[in-house]
């Protein structure tokens, strides 16, 4: 597999023009060819540039192999890789703008019981063009442009555990909100880790306030070990202290999702402990009802219990909303497509 041209910041591709011994407007053009979604075979310069760059770099390294459409409008993507592994991402419309879900590793090694990306294993690191590639490529498709994105907002919420992929993932951030790009406000991107607590200490420093989310799905680590087996190595009182020195160096409240998973974590007494242990903080509860994973011997509960505990959680006091299930006829749950077309 060759490089990733989308790896490269704007600076890095006028350097590679430069080299070249073209002008230097070709690299504003290769530039913006690419945060259009374009392969290099259609960029708008010299044929002999065009080649150059051919042979040293991928020219589609991600690309849609199969879209799928929810009854409710959202999209599934299977991604193409251009070693053939495959990932996934999901379009989802809302009355603020279109978010798009994407994946930062081929597979998954952090082991969550209730999660259809770790059921083989990791098998690698996407680059930070590929991860960005995937919001070119959708963007594209949706007849968006520089001006006048169809992707507005994103969230790194698809298979693989971001932090489990640190120097690309930052790298594709500050591709992202780079000026002259797709230029996304850190405001409109939200990651989601387990909880690699050395990470999200070291991301607090990076200077990307975007919204930090953790998935907590547990009010003690023993009950957190039983479905996360990352618990063993990073208890709560870690990640509370993580959340509250990112806080401290962003001015950004955190977000923890809390999948209710029947029977181990959704009655009213664990909306008490959750309570108890938010507390005070600058924080906020996402809510999710589980979508089952036919591998897994998890479901999730019924809309009566999912309300319940969220009155549970406001009547004490904390900042809390059940997120609305989207894109499940689909396969919505990140994973699933892949997990189908692997097996």
């Amino acid at each position: 597999m060759k490089d990733v041209l989308q790896d490269r910041s704007a600076a890095e591709i006028a350097a590679i023009v430069e080299a070249a011994g073209e002008k230097s407007f070709r690299a504003r053009q290769i530039f913006e060819g690419l945060m259009q979604g374009k392969k290099i075979a259609e960029l708008p310069v010299p044929p002999a540039l065009r080649a150059l760059l051919i042979e040293q770099f991928e020219d589609e390294p991600v690309k849609i192999r199969e879209t799928f459409v929810s009854r409710d409008g959202t999209k599934k993507f299977l991604f193409e890789l251009a070693d053939g592994n495959l990932v996934e991402g999901v379009l989802m419309r809302y009355k603020y703008g279109n978010t798009q879900c994407v994946s930062t590793q081929v597979g998954c090694r952090m082991g969550c019981k209730f999660c259809a990306s770790t059921l083989g294993g990791r098998l690698r690191d996407l680059t930070a063009g590929e991860i960005l590639g995937q919001i070119l490529v959708v963007n594209r498709a949706e007849g968006g442009n520089l001006k006048e994105r169809a992707v507005t907002n994103v969230v790194l919420m698809g298979s693989g555990e971001p932090f489990d992929n640190y120097q690309n993932v930052v790298k594709f951030l500050r591709n992202l909100t780079a000026e002259g790009g797709i230029a996304m406000s850190a405001r409109n991107i939200s990651l989601s880790t387990c909880g690699l607590v050395p990470e999200m200490l070291k991301f607090a420093e990076e200077g990307i306030p975007l919204n930090l989310t953790v998935s907590l799905h547990a009010v003690t680590d023993g009950e957190r070990a039983r479905t996360m087996p990352v618990a063993n190595r990073y208890k709560i009182a870690d990640i509370l202290q993580a959340c509250a020195y990112y806080f401290e160096r962003t001015g950004r409240r955190y977000i923890f999702e809390y999948s209710l998973i029947e029977g181990e974590n959704a009655d009213l007494a664990h909306a008490a402990a959750l309570a108890d242990l938010l507390k005070g903080k600058p924080c906020h509860v996402n809510l999710i009802r589980l979508n089952a994973v036919k591998e897994r011997d998890l479901s999730g509960t019924s809309e009566e219990t999912a309300q319940a505990f969220l009155k549970e959680l406001t009547r004490r006091g904390i900042s809390a909303t059940l997120r609305r299930s989207m894109g499940s006829d689909i396969g919505g749950a990140c994973g699933q497509l892949r997990a189908r077309y692997i097996s």
